[in-house]
């Protein structure tokens, strides 16, 4: 087998030896009649080249003498097909891993009606930042800001590009040079290992940390207050539970303790949500109402996760605080897009209407288990005429994802797959590398397809896929 590899390797053609031969090639002298082309047309010779050894190596199923006659009218194919239809870095993927809220691929997924309102916005010139009323300049934020307040109860609101700029943004306007006051339990790390201790000190904040990691009490904020004491944070652990022997100063005590000394509270809320999830039965999760409604000064949360929107950091609270942060210099840095106003703006109205629920997070977190056993029996029965695998339907779990209530198992129907030759592991690289990548899970030697997570066309697609499996 070895032996046969190496026999098909060494047949391969240079780079240079393919150049030549395109010269020859009626259907390729658009690509070669002009000289600044020939870098692109070289990387794609290298693309094409590196496909066929990976194809060497994945499958040896005809003779030497089969495989060396189709090879150039392979390559001629799969040259034109790269050079007609060229992949964008940034593509299409179908998330078949039944995580809802995938970091990896994008987090929340925007509804249709928010992603036309998007796609209205980025043709056309806008109100981006014109009062039509005055036909003076005004503010980008009015268009979301009064939406936010209705659906939050805040006296007031703004966006900027995520939620760690958010609390950047906080620490950089109330507590340059001074000191935050936070619970070692609640010193949290997000993706990319940004670290609350971090994103405070770049903001030029001192942090003081008080209590255990397991337990934090009222007495022990209050003993750390002095006259440089700035904030109290409070930072919701979305992404971890610790449990057992705990206790934690809710938003409210930390309000009174505020007012007693005359220092604003904030809380970095994270992942926040407009619905409690207690319907669906997750465990207890403060929604963004509850902590505005608790008396805090501002609260911040994501807008890509349980809200369902585009990447944001959206902060809400009282008025005169919301002032000052505008007035940040940093705010003009950290400000979003006419883009990402639009996913928000579209996003937003959907909960205004009460229509929240069909929101695709929300949607795809709802699924009953017949609907998830209906779609994997789909994909089941569009793979089994496939001689090339073993097809299976098991009960598995699915997740949340994106730092969302990370104890939680959705139970779920998958459809499980295995090669009847190569290894599992040379599969999922197959299926990952297509010109559309499908993502699964491994389990016990089966890859499973997650219906939580697949979209109109992905089943169909998937089975396209594997039928080139051999």
């Amino acid at each position: 087998m070895e032996e046969e590899k190496q026999r098909r390797l060494r047949a391969l053609p240079a780079v240079h030896e393919v150049l030549a031969q395109l010269e020859t090639e009626a259907e390729f002298s658009p690509f070669l009649a002009n000289k600044r082309d020939l870098p692109r047309l070289t990387h794609c010779v290298r693309q094409v080249l590196q496909k066929a050894r990976e194809n060497v190596y994945r499958n040896i199923s005809s003779s030497f003498a089969d495989y060396e006659s189709a090879l150039w009218p392979w390559l001629k194919k799969e040259l034109l097909q790269v050079l007609m239809f060229p992949e964008t870095s940034l593509r299409r993927v179908i998330n078949a891993t039944g995580v809802v809220l995938h970091t990896n691929c994008g987090r929340a997924l925007l509804a249709p009606e928010a992603a036309r309102h998007v796609a209205a916005q980025a043709e056309r010139y806008s109100n981006l930042e014109l009062n039509i009323e005055t036909g003076e300049r005004g503010s980008r934020y009015v268009h979301v800001e009064q939406l936010l307040c209705q659906l939050t109860g805040a006296e007031a609101a703004m966006v900027v590009n995520n939620n760690a700029a958010a609390v950047l943004l906080m620490m950089n306007t109330f507590a340059l040079g001074k000191e935050v006051i936070v619970s070692r339990g609640e010193l949290v790390e997000v993706g990319g290992s940004f670290r609350i201790p971090e994103v405070l000190k770049a903001g030029g904040a001192q942090l003081v940390e008080v209590g255990s990691t397991n337990k934090t009490w009222y007495k022990d904020y209050e003993a750390a207050i002095n006259s440089e004491t700035a904030l109290l944070l409070k930072v919701h652990t979305s992404n971890y539970r610790i449990e057992g022997f705990t206790h934690a100063v809710s938003g409210a005590e930390l309000v009174e303790l505020g007012k007693k000394y005359g220092i604003p509270v904030l809380e970095d809320l994270g992942s926040g949500s407009f619905f409690d999830g207690a319907s669906l039965g997750f465990p207890p999760e403060p929604t963004i109402q509850q902590s505005v409604k608790s008396g805090l000064d501002l609260v911040s949360f994501s807008g890509d996760k349980l809200l369902g929107g585009p990447q944001a950091g959206i902060i809400v609270g009282r008025r005169n605080y919301l002032e000052r942060l505008r007035a940040n210099q940093l705010t003009r840095a950290l400000r979003i897009d006419k883009l990402t106003l639009a996913a928000l703006e579209g996003t937003l109205r959907m909960y205004q209407n009460g229509d929240g629920e069909s929101i695709p997070v929300w949607r795809m977190l709802s699924y009953s288990l017949d609907h998830l056993k209906s779609a994997a029996e789909k994909l089941k029965a569009a793979l089994e005429s496939n001689t090339a695998i073993a097809v299976e339907l098991k009960e598995d779990a699915s997740q949340v994802g994106g730092g969302a209530w990370p104890t939680v198992n959705l139970p779920t129907w998958v459809c499980a797959v295995r090669p009847k030759q190569g290894s599992v592991l040379e599969l999922e690289k197959f299926l990952r590398r297509g010109s559309v990548a499908i993502l699964s899970r491994i389990q016990k030697d089966w890859i499973l397809f997650d219906g939580r997570t697949l979209l109109a066309g992905d089943i169909e697609d998937i089975a396209q896929r594997l039928q080139d499996w051999k």
